[in-house]
C-alpha cells in the first residue's frame, strides 16, 4: 500500500538507525510497505548499509536529490509514495497525516514547517530561515503560488499521479521539490500542505550559498522548459 523511498548520499552513518525506525514504525501497521534507498553516487558505505539492514536498493549516477528520488518514485510499486530525507527531519510517523490528507480528498499532501499548527522541536539557524523565506517568496512568485513550504523533504503522492509528475521532472538538483509542484499545479491537481512536527539536522547536506544559486537558476529553467513544452504529463 505505502512505498517509502529515501535518496541518500554518503549517508553510511545515519542511515542505518533511519532505516531501522521506519522498519520498525511500519512492521506495526496493518497495511502493506515498501522501502526503497535510492544512492546518489555516494563515496562511502551508503549502499552496504542499505542492503544491510534488507531494503531495496537502487543506483542514481547522475548527482543530485531531484535524480535520485525521480528514480525512487518511478520505481516505487505502493499505492501511495512518500519520499523521505535521510535525516527523518520530519519524523516518519507524520505519514499518516498526509496519508489522511490526501484520502480525505486532496490530490498530493506535502509537509509544511509553514504553518501554525507546524510543530518546530528545534529550528534551523536564523540565517537559513533567512534564506527559506527569501527563497519561498520567490518561488511563489515565479513559479508555485499558494504553498508556504516547496522545500519539506518529505511529500506524498498516489501512485497514478506519482507516475506522471516524475517522469516529466528534468531537474536533478535543489529545485526539484517546485519543479514537481510546479508541474502538479499546472495539471490541475490540489496539492495540500500538511502541518507536521520537524526537527532540524545539524548535519545537512544543504549548501547556503551554492544550493541557492542553483535554485535561482532551476526556478529560470523552469519557466524556459513550460514555454518550450517539455513538461509532458
Amino acid at each position: 500500500m505505502l512505498s517509502v523511498v529515501v535518496p541518500a548520499y554518503n549517508e553510511e552513518h545515519r542511515l542505518g538507525p533511519t532505516l531501522a525506525r521506519i522498519k520498525e514504525y511500519l512492521g506495526k501497521q496493518e497495511y502493506t510497505s515498501e522501502i526503497i534507498v535510492v544512492d546518489n553516487a555516494s563515496r562511502d558505505r551508503t549502499i552496504e548499509v542499505a542492503q544491510g539492514a534488507g531494503v531495496e536498493v537502487l543506483e542514481e549516477r547522475r548527482r543530485g536529490k531531484g535524480a535520485a528520488v525521480r528514480t525512487g518514485m518511478i520505481a516505487a510499486r505502493g499505492d501511495y509514495t512518500i519520499f523521505s530525507d535521510a535525516d527523518l527531519s520530519t519524523p516518519i510517523e507524520e505519514v499518516e497525516k498526509l496519508l489522511a490528507a490526501v484520502k480525505g480528498g486532496c490530490d498530493i499532501a506535502i509537509a509544511s514547517r509553514a504553518l501554525p499548527e507546524s510543530n518546530l522541536v528545534k529550528r534551523q539557524p536564523w540565517y537559513r530561515e533567512m534564506v527559506g523565506r527569501l527563497g519561498n517568496l520567490l518561488v511563489r512568485l515565479v513559479a508555485v503560488h499558494g504553498i508556504a513550504d516547496t522545500q519539506c523533504g518529505f511529500k506524498l503522492f498516489p501512485r497514478e499521479i506519482a507516475q506522471r509528475v516524475f517522469p516529466a521532472q528534468r531537474l536533478t538538483g535543489a529545485a526539484f521539490d517546485v519543479e514537481v509542484l510546479f508541474i502538479a499545479q499546472h495539471m490541475g491537481w490540489k496539492i495540500a500542505e500538511v502541518p507536521v512536527t520537524w526537527i532540524d539536522s545539524p548535519d545537512t547536506r544543504f549548501s547556503r550559498v551554492r544550493d541557492s544559486l542553483d535554485a535561482l537558476k532551476d526556478l529560470v529553467r523552469i519557466r524556459v522548459n513550460w514555454a518550450l513544452g517539455r513538461y509532458r504529463v
